[in-house]
């Protein structure tokens, strides 16, 4: 009789992305623009230099590789905090045990995954020990850290932008993946389908290449088997590959053209094809200043407060809200004027000299600057006849008259134009 038990059986395999994740700096898959010769992350480890820093990138590019790699370099203690689990508590252990290794000469690195979760309090918490030297910070994030991290602790950590992988990096990947489950290399079709699946994230195509690896039991990967194994995530189009592309091509032409059928209908197919609702929502908010503008100023309202509310429902309730916006934003008036007054502006500030304020605009807080005759002669719209200063010049000498901003005769833009039409008439009587 067996004297053997349950707990004596060997522990699964770890996934195939920890036993992938690189042990060198030369291991790691992309980040050539950090990590290539010369570049700003390899020279910092070259030169011993262990500096806080903040990882911002997309999911699965390598953010705690990194800091690991980091810690791993120069010998240090890599503690590793969860914003979205961890809170104060874990802050205090992690600068308990940064003391006791700076008490035996060692060094600590404190990584906080997911670092825009943590309030301001928590993220003040680091401050005292990031500037103290008590350990290194690295914070990994996919929000944009100008928003989501404390400025103070912004300003204490160089900021390090990671891009999402690209087909070669990919490619890379399948096939380190492929050596290491010891299966052959999936078909080149099957391959495509991966990488435009795994839309530049490591993690998501290695996780779908061993899923699949175990259907496959031996057979080379096909695009028959990758269907069975991903279904529906995988059966309208691939992200990051040209039908994506093409698709919000189509959803932005046909809101621009005013139909609200084939706008719902590309809204959709993105929606079944598991585009991020939240991508959706970046591209209608700019379609509601790009092509409505203030033709329908309601438009660019309407489709905040849909992207907010799916925020708060989520997937799938929180559609409804978009695909109202959707059809709000295909029947609105249509204007561009903005956008292309804004664009000329740019291109001729970009070109022009750097004039001068009018003396009659500038502030003038001080008693020197009165006597300069800052602001003498500024005409306070308020106390004019209509509430406007007829013949007043805001623009720079030598652009008196300038016109970029061209309301199109649709929508709410047909009322602006007349009002333009009026104090325009009102300043060539001034003049």
């Amino acid at each position: 009789m067996s004297t053997g038990s349950l707990f004596d059986a060997d522990p699964p395999a770890p996934p195939l992305a920890e036993r992938l994740r690189p042990k060198t700096l030369d291991e790691v898959i992309g980040q050539r623009h950090l990590l290539g010769p010369g570049m700003p992350l390899r020279a910092a480890f070259e030169a011993g230099r262990l500096q806080s820093m903040i990882l911002w990138g997309p999911p699965g590019v390598g953010k705690t590789t990194l800091a690991r790699l980091v810690a791993g370099a120069f010998d240090a203690q890599f503690i590793a905090i969860s914003a979205v689990l961890g809170g104060v508590k874990d802050i205090r252990e992690a600068v308990d045990r940064a003391q006791i290794a700076a008490q035996q000469g060692r060094r600590t690195v404190v990584f906080v995954d997911e670092v825009h979760r943590f309030n301001k309090a928590q993220q003040d918490a680091f401050l005292p020990h990031v500037e103290s030297g008590l350990f290194t910070f690295i914070g990994a994030t996919t929000e944009n850290p100008s928003f989501e991290v404390n400025s103070a602790l912004l300003s204490r950590a160089q900021v390090q932008v990671l891009k999402s992988l690209d087909a070669s990096e990919l490619q890379e990947l399948i096939e380190r993946g492929a050596k290491e489950l010891g299966v052959e290399a999936p078909t080149k079709e099957a391959a495509d389908r991966l990488i435009g699946y795994a839309d530049g994230d490591a993690r998501r195509l290695l996780n779908a290449l061993e899923s699949a690896a175990a259907l496959a039991n031996g057979a080379r990967i096909d695009e028959g088997l990758l269907e069975r194994t991903l279904g529906e995530q995988l059966r309208r189009y691939d992200k990051g590959g040209d039908q994506f592309y093409d698709v919000i091509s189509a959803l932005h032409k046909s809101v621009r053209g005013s139909n609200p059928d084939a706008s719902l209908y590309w809204f959709v197919r993105m929606v079944d094809g598991g585009v991020d609702a939240r991508y959706i929502a970046r591209r209608l908010i700019r379609m509601a200043s790009e092509d409505i503008g203030l033709a329908d100023p309601r438009a660019l309202r309407i489709t905040l407060d849909a992207a907010d509310t799916y925020e708060r429902l989520g997937t799938p309730e929180g559609e409804l809200a978009l695909a109202e916006a959707v059809v709000y934003l295909a029947i609105a008036p249509k204007s561009n004027a903005v956008y292309k007054a804004f664009n000329a502006v740019k291109a001729f500030i970009k070109q022009d000299q750097t004039r001068p304020v009018p003396v009659h605009l500038r502030n003038a807080p001080t008693k020197l600057m009165k006597e300069l005759g800052y602001g003498k002669a500024y005409r306070y719209a308020h106390d004019e006849p209509g509430g406007y200063a007829a013949g007043e010049q805001y623009l720079p000498d030598g652009l008196e008259g300038q016109r970029w901003y061209e309301p199109v005769p649709r929508g709410m833009e047909l009322r602006i134009a007349d009002k333009l039409a009026e104090l325009r008439r009102l300043d060539d009587e001034a003049t």
